[in-house]
């Protein structure tokens, strides 16, 4: 027997959060943003559920050529663009669309040499200050990639640091659609969060919007809104069992460093799942589990291959029984990875990415 734990890669939730996220943007075209091997996911084990997006948006040129071997003939777009002159030569075989942020890309894009135009995405830094060019200098940048023989179309994208938040993103929609309201192309600069609050607005949705963690089943605003406020289910379940039991007396301790101990008569349950396995190893006490479908919580410090439960009041809990650490249980309970991320301190994004190469992976 295999140790027993895994993740599952649920099909039909990736489908159904692609469509929340073109119900929120009507008559925009969809990036399905598969960067980080599609947040952990598997770009392969999601691909066939994404199809109906209108393109991928990525990073890396590998993950690129396995879209496209996986027959895609589709937009795809580098979101970093390319990251040395001759990435420009996979650019031209491959069909891809990719970003443009800093002038050492456009001196690269003025010495290749190809037969056939690359379509491009001027970056704007509108505020984020991450990559992109000022709205001083975005349209001398501009002027210089319509000049090149090189550049077919160039479409304009920047993108928001607080769509999530309270300080919004007006303060940058409005540079960025002034800089460029006289510019012909294509226009993207939503991200999930901008894509369900702000969606229904043309000038927020533009030609394009990048559904990323939206896709994924995380509510890219928690702890305001949940997966079941936007009505996203969740996309992977990280599942185990129990394989110990322990019956406490008052006065015992748990796990390593001995930070709880029992306040009275409780049984605790032993999980296969630990920080090797890319569960957080800062959960603490609290952080809600679910035993039998039954929402429990996590006891003591969270070991390399092992974390223990409160399984008291769990009816029928033994060895053997499952475990759901994120996602849904057996009996269609949901733990949100929104939930178990807050415990830790983060965001459901990194546990996605982190589930760790030693976990086996079933799509259903």
């Amino acid at each position: 027997m295999p140790r027993p734990i895994q993740a599952t890669i649920h099909s039909a939730a990736v489908q159904h959060n692609l469509a929340r996220a073109r119900q929120a943007a009507v008559d925009a075209k969809v990036w399905a943003v598969v960067k980080a091997n599609a947040y952990g996911h598997g770009i392969e084990r999601v691909f066939d559920a994404l199809r109906g997006a209108d393109g991928f948006a990525l990073l890396d040129l590998a993950e690129a050529e396995r879209i496209r071997q996986l027959g895609w003939r589709g937009p795809i777009l580098l979101l970093e663009g390319v990251f040395d002159a001759r990435d420009l030569e996979l650019c031209s075989r491959l069909g891809l669309w990719h970003a443009v942020h800093c002038d050492e890309q456009i001196d690269w894009l003025a010495a290749h040499k190809t037969q056939t135009p690359h379509r491009v995405f001027l970056k704007m830094n509108s505020g984020m200050n991450r990559l992109g060019f000022t709205p001083e200098r975005y349209r001398s940048a501009w002027a210089r990639l319509n000049a090149l023989p090189q550049v077919d179309e160039i479409g304009f994208i920047t993108h928001f640091s607080d769509a999530d938040g309270p300080r919004g993103i007006n303060h940058q929609l409005n540079v960025f659609t002034q800089t460029t309201q006289d510019l012909p192309g294509e226009r993207t600069m939503s991200n999930s969060a901008a894509t369900l609050l702000r969606g229904s607005e043309s000038e927020v949705r533009g030609d394009w919007v990048r559904a990323g963690i939206v896709l994924y089943g995380s509510a890219p605003d928690y702890p305001q809104r949940t997966i079941a406020d936007w009505d996203l289910q969740p996309t992977m379940t990280l599942s185990g069992k129990l394989i110990g039991v322990q019956h406490l007396q008052k006065g015992d301790t748990v796990g390593y460093g001995s930070t709880f101990t029992a306040e009275g008569p409780m049984t605790i349950g032993v999980a296969t799942c630990g920080y090797a396995d890319g569960y957080p190893r800062h959960c603490s006490t609290g952080t809600p589990v679910l035993v039998n479908g039954v929402r429990t919580q996590l006891v003591g410090r969270v070991s390399m291959d092992m974390l223990t439960v409160d399984i008291t009041h769990v009816p029928g809990a033994r060895i053997g029984s499952e475990v759901t650490f994120w996602g849904k249980a057996s009996n269609g309970t949901v733990l949100p990875i929104d939930e178990v991320a807050q415990a830790a301190g983060t965001v459901g994004y990194e546990l996605m990415c982190a589930l760790a190469p030693r976990v086996p992976v079933v799509v259903d």
